[in-house]
This record gives structure tokens, C-alpha cells and sequence, in this order.
């Protein structure tokens, strides 16, 4: 699978990089249609402190993109809450394949 990053307001992070690829690496090996991933990292200035870290993942698959997000008072938090909405997006659409086979 091929596993994009973009930042926005946050400077690169290998150690996010590593989390978020580790995650998806076990998303991948429960679903081997996920093609490409495109995660998205971002800081926004808000009013309360428990939020403004943002991750956002995109996953190419047969059929619609799945898309997930999550805006928390960590990336790291926002990286698991992002991979556990997939995890569930991708088990419904495996399903909805299996009913087509």
C-alpha cells in the first residue's frame, strides 16, 4: 500500500509517521483491497484545548473512497479514533463485497 503525508501548520513528525503507517499496516493486513492511503495532519487554532489536533485519512479501495477524521487534544489520539472509523468503514464494506460474490 502506498502511504502519502501532507501537513498543514505542523512541521513533518517521523514519529507520527511511524504510528500512522504501523496502524495502517494492520488495517492492510486485515483488508487486502486498501490500494492507497493518503493521511493528512493538521493544527488548528481553537478555543478549547481538547481539540486542534487534526488527522484525516483517505483510503483508496475498490469502489468510493473511505474517508475519515478526527480532531482531538493529540494526534496521537487523532490518529487512533481516524484508524478505529476506517477499521469499521472497511469491515462494513467488505461485507457489502461478500454479499456481492
Amino acid at each position: 500500500m502506498n502511504i502519502t503525508f501532507e501537513y498543514h501548520d505542523v512541521k513533518s513528525s517521523e514519529r507520527l509517521e511511524s504510528l500512522t503507517r504501523k496502524k495502517l499496516e494492520h488495517l492492510e493486513e486485515k483488508f487486502d483491497f486498501i490500494v492507497k492511503a493518503s493521511v493528512f495532519i493538521k493544527h488548528e487554532n481553537t478555543t478549547s484545548p481538547l481539540k486542534g489536533k487534526i488527522c484525516g485519512i483517505q483510503l483508496s479501495v475498490p469502489g468510493p473512497r473511505l474517508f475519515a477524521e478526527a480532531d482531538e487534544e493529540s494526534f496521537e489520539s487523532a490518529i487512533h479514533k481516524t484508524i478505529h472509523e476506517l477499521d469499521r468503514q472497511l469491515s462494513k464494506k467488505k461485507e457489502k463485497m461478500k454479499a456481492h460474490h
